[in-house]
């Protein structure tokens, strides 16, 4: 696996749960290595086929200068989307950011935390039975390429089929899409309920009608499941109105169920 590789960034900022940190500059350390694929660049041998080390320190140290975050998690995280936004090349981050004179009664060489990101796609699925269904799939696919760390790269067609479950007694327009993040799947299932939300979606009747219904199907080759989230999809496999879209943009569905 091509990786790039930041070992000691030493930076000045401001960071910390008291005033007096947020005031006075104090040393911060980064290690970050950013996974990315070498092949274009090693035919080129130009740094416009790669992800430049001197950007990604400049990247680094002003994120941490123009800030003034409470936690370290907060620093390293903001830093790592930022690698993302900024390079498309990037497949995977993960940075470590230390704190060697934290305010601390105890002796120690240093604290820190660690974040790892991915980039992955993950395929979703929408519906709508209330109100302009059309127009609701729009806004939700238009909401969704705003998240942030979120890309929406192909939309299905729309379809239309019966419901689903017994209790909806509307038809639904279906369809779905893929989608490029490198947020996390809990993070982008909270992503999802806030524009169902946004929409009008309210969860009373199971399988109900609904102005907006989204559901991850697969987030890269991830499996979950937790009581909030199960991925891949537990019965994705027994809806067409799931299926027939997801295989008008995804040739090969991911064998993880």
């Amino acid at each position: 696996m091509d990786a790039i590789k930041i070992r000691g960034l030493e930076v000045k900022a401001c960071h910390g749960v008291y005033g007096f940190e947020k005031e006075n500059a104090q040393k911060f350390v980064f290690d970050a290595e950013i996974v990315v694929d070498f092949a274009d660049a090693e035919r080129s041998d130009s740094v416009d086929d790669t992800v430049s080390y001197a950007d990604v320190c400049s990247l680094i140290v002003n994120c941490a200068t123009e800030n003034k975050f409470n936690l370290l998690e907060k620093l390293a995280g903001e830093c790592a989307n930022r690698i993302f936004e900024k390079f498309e090349r990037v497949k995977k981050v993960s940075l470590s950011c230390y704190k060697p004179d934290a305010p601390m009664d105890f002796k120690f060489k240093t604290v820190g935390v660690r974040t790892e990101k991915e980039r992955v796609r993950a395929y979703l699925s929408l519906g709508s039975s209330e109100g302009n269904r059309q127009e609701n799939l729009k806004t939700a696919i238009a909401l969704l390429n705003g998240v942030r760390g979120v890309r929406v790269e192909k939309v299905s067609s729309v379809i239309e089929t019966l419901p689903y479950g017994g209790a909806a007694k509307n038809k639904f327009l279906n369809c779905a899409v893929c989608v490029s993040t490198f947020i996390s799947p809990h993070t982008l299932l909270n992503e999802i309920h806030k524009i169902e939300a946004s929409l009008g979606r309210v969860r009373t009747v199971r399988w109900g009608d609904r102005t907006i219904d989204i559901d991850i199907i697969f987030y890269g080759s991830q499996k979950i499941c937790d009581d909030r989230l199960i991925i891949p999809h537990p019965d994705y496999k027994n809806r067409d109105f799931v299926l027939i879209p997801l295989k008008e943009i995804c040739q090969n569905i991911p064998d993880i169920s």
